[in-house]
């Protein structure tokens, strides 16, 4: 008897576990992502990803992790960093989704592209 009333006691209390994780799971569904974030390294005279691909109202950070300085200059002037020495980052955030294609002014060379969905 008592092994019946244990059993059932962990079968109701896995339910309402389970009916929980339905009713977060189906929130999670509905409501979008408050923010993403994403990173994009800087080295070796290049970004990597070159072509990065996110969401509206994702915060991409640069980190140059070269030892010479490099900057982050959109080529459409929505955005653009500081020079950055090693370890330094630079953030931005896409409201809007489009194409966005940026470079190194220092090294002209060196270009990357966000893509916002």
């Amino acid at each position: 008897m008592r092994n019946r009333l244990a059993i059932a006691g962990l079968l109701v209390t896995l339910g309402f576990g389970m009916a929980g994780l339905r009713a977060d799971l189906r929130d999670a569904a509905v409501r979008p992502a408050l923010t993403a974030a994403s990173d994009v390294k800087v080295d070796n005279f290049t970004f990597g990803p070159g072509t990065l691909t996110v969401p509206v109202g994702t915060t991409v950070t640069w980190t140059n992790r070269d030892d010479i300085p490099h900057t982050v200059v959109s080529t459409e002037g929505a955005f653009k960093s500081k020079v950055l020495d090693t370890d330094e980052k630079y953030a931005f955030t896409f409201g809007k989704a489009g194409s966005y294609s940026y470079f190194c002014s220092i090294h002209p060379k060196m270009t990357g592209k966000i893509v916002v969905q």
